[in-house]
C-alpha cells in the first residue's frame, strides 16, 4: 500500500509548479514532480518532448500476462492565474482537508491520484493480468498538442479514463466544442453620411438576433438522448475605429458545442446560411468563418460518448460500488475533454472520471478535498483490477 501521505504530498508539489501558458518548458517541471514520484517505485517510464522542451509522460505497469489495456491519461498543463486577483495561485495552501491553488481541481488532482494507483499496482503486484499505462500531455487547456501526439505515436489501448473533476462520478459522455470566428468586412463611410458605407456592427448585430431567433430553437430537433442540446455561446465581438465613422470590420467569437447528432459539417454550414441572409440584406459585406487560432491543432474537437455497457464503464462502477459510493448514477461532463480525441481518433472508448468539482476550475476559488483525491486513487486502483481481471 502506498502512504496516502505521499500522494498528498505529489499533489502540493504538483500545485506548487506553475504549468501554465507563458511559462517556457511549460509543463517540464511537472513531468519532473511526477517521474521522481513513479522513479521512486521503480516504474517503467517514458519521456518524449512534444514541442519547445514541453513534454508528454508516460508510465507503465505490466503484469507480463494477456488481458486489457487501461489508460489513465490527464494533462499536465492550467489555465494561468485569474487576472486582477491577489489570491497566490500557488501556495497549495491547506485548510480543513481543503488544498487551494491553480490546477488542485483541474486536473493535478487526478494526476496525483493516477500516479498513486500505479505506484500501488506496482508495489501490491495485484495486477495479475494486462497492464496500466499512465499518461501525463501538454496542452490540454489550448490546442490538444500532447493528446494529438500520443494518438499520432499509434498508442493504443483497449479503454481509457480521462481523469478531469466529475466529483469522483463516473461520466460517459460530453459535447464537442468549436472556437469560431465569425468576421465581417463592410466599407467604411463618414458618419453623417452612413448610406455611403456598409456597417459591418450593424451587420454583426443582425446575425446575432437571426442565431438568437432562428438557429437556437432548431437545436430542439437535435437534442442528443445523452449529451442534450447543442449550445452556441457569442463570447466575444469588436469593431469600428471611432463614433463618427460607419465600421468597416467586426468579429464575433462564438464557442459552439455540439451533439452526436449533428456534423462538423453542420456547425460550419448552420453560420453559412445565416451569414447568406445577412450579406443579402447588406449589399458589398463580405463575410468569413473560421477557427479561432489555438484552439485545437489539427484534430477535430468532437463529442464523447460510450456505451454505459461497456466494460470500462462497468469497471468503474464496480469500483465505486466496492468503495461504498453509489454505483448505477452515469452523467454527462459539461466541458470538453481530450477523452473525445482518443475516442474519435484512436477509438479508444473512454470515460471521464475524477476528483475535484468543475465549478472550482479556472476560478480564483480553485480547490479539492483531499479525502476526495485519496478516493481517487483507490477507485483508479480498483477499476484497473476489474477490467484487467486481476480482481
Amino acid at each position: 500500500m502506498i502512504d496516502p501521505q505521499k500522494i498528498t504530498d505529489l499533489l502540493v508539489s504538483l500545485v506548487r509548479t506553475p504549468s501554465h501558458p507563458g511559462i517556457a518548458a511549460q509543463e517540464a517541471a511537472v513531468v519532473r514532480e511526477l517521474d521522481a514520484f513513479l522513479d521512486a517505485q521503480a516504474i517503467e517510464r517514458t519521456i518524449v518532448e512534444i514541442k519547445d522542451g514541453r513534454p508528454n509522460f508516460l508510465a507503465e505497469v505490466d503484469s507480463r500476462r494477456p488481458g486489457p489495456h487501461l489508460l489513465f491519461c490527464g494533462h499536465t498543463d492550467t489555465v494561468p492565474p485569474n487576472a486582477g486577483s491577489d489570491v497566490d495561485f500557488f501556495a497549495a495552501s491547506e485548510k480543513a482537508g481543503v488544498l487551494y491553488g491553480r490546477g488542485t481541481a483541474d486536473m493535478k488532482g487526478a494526476l496525483a491520484a493516477m500516479a498513486g494507483a500505479l505506484a500501488r499496482l506496482q508495489k501490491s503486484g495485484e495486477l495479475r493480468a494486462g497492464k496500466v499505462t499512465f499518461a501525463a500531455v501538454i496542452d490540454e487547456e489550448m490546442e490538444s498538442l500532447g493528446a494529438e501526439a500520443l494518438i499520432r505515436s499509434g498508442f493504443r489501448a483497449d479503454a481509457a479514463v480521462v481523469g478531469e473533476p466529475t466529483a469522483n462520478e463516473v461520466a460517459i459522455g460530453h459535447k464537442g466544442l468549436e472556437w469560431l470566428s465569425v468576421e465581417l468586412e463592410g466599407r467604411a463611410a463618414h458618419g453623417g453620411t452612413p448610406e455611403s458605407g456598409v456597417n459591418a456592427i450593424s451587420a454583426a448585430a443582425e446575425f446575432i438576433c437571426l442565431v438568437e431567433e432562428e438557429l437556437v430553437p432548431s437545436f430542439e430537433k437535435r437534442r442528443d438522448p445523452l449529451l442534450g442540446l447543442p449550445v452556441i455561446n457569442v463570447g466575444a465581438i469588436a469593431g469600428g475605429d471611432q463614433p463618427s465613422t460607419v465600421a468597416a470590420r467586426c468579429v464575433i467569437k462564438l464557442d459552439r458545442r455540439w451533439v452526436t447528432t449533428e456534423s462538423i459539417e453542420q456547425v460550419f454550414g448552420d453560420l453559412e446560411e445565416i451569414l447568406e441572409k445577412v450579406r443579402k440584406s447588406r449589399p458589398g459585406l463580405k463575410t468569413r468563418v473560421s477557427r479561432l487560432p489555438g484552439g485545437m491543432a489539427t484534430m477535430i474537437h468532437g463529442p464523447l460518448t460510450i456505451d454505459p455497457q461497456h466494460p470500462v464503464v462497468k469497471a468503474a462502477q464496480r469500483a465505486s460500488a466496492s468503495a461504498g459510493l453509489p454505483s448505477d448514477r452515469l452523467t454527462v461532463f459539461p466541458a470538453w475533454t481530450d477523452g473525445a480525441l482518443l475516442s474519435s481518433e484512436a477509438k479508444i472508448p473512454t470515460i471521464v472520471w475524477g476528483p475535484g468539482e468543475l465549478r472550482y476550475a479556472h476560478s480564483p476559488e480553485e480547490r479539492i478535498r483531499l479525502a476526495d483525491v485519496l478516493l481517487a486513487a483507490e477507485l483508479y486502483t480498483r477499476a484497473a483490477l476489474f477490467f484487467t481481471g486481476s480482481e
